[in-house]
């Protein structure tokens, strides 16, 4: 008798938020009383690798958002930020040096030390080897 294997197309996820991460956004939401917001994730020129992530609390979405919600918590983000973010996982990381949200992008094929700044296939060739730049504070170079 002969195997048969069955293909099963699994769709990833847009966004993903670990429990340390949505707690620390619940957090941040009950103490500036906001309301009716959803955490607004984003990419921006910018940074030692050539792109960077942001976030901010957002009372206004437009129809071309993509809005995920995760456990209660609204999250939304633009098409052009979907190309570079699409199965992404935020992550809230507290250590002796200081605590910030991290974004686990499996679609960056390099990653500035400070996290904050990444390359994607398209961005390799001009991009530094080590991930970070000229004046860049992470110490990644």
């Amino acid at each position: 008798m002969a195997d048969v294997q069955q293909e099963t197309n699994v769709e990833t996820p847009v966004l993903t938020v670990t429990p340390v991460a949505l707690t620390k956004i619940r957090e941040l939401m009950e103490e500036r009383e906001l309301a009716g917001v959803a955490l607004r994730v984003f990419v921006q020129g910018g940074g030692c690798s050539g792109l960077s992530y942001a976030m901010a609390f957002e009372p206004n979405f437009y129809p071309q958002d993509q809005r995920v919600e995760v456990d209660g918590v609204q999250l939304v983000i633009d098409p052009n930020s979907l190309m570079y973010m699409h199965g992404a996982e935020i992550d809230y990381v507290d250590s002796l040096m200081g605590g910030g949200f991290a974004i686990n992008n499996p679609n960056a094929v390099s990653s500035c030390g400070c996290g904050h700044s990444f390359r994607t296939e398209e961005g390799a060739d001009d991009a530094y080897d080590s991930g970070c730049g000229p004046g860049c504070g992470c110490g990644g170079h």
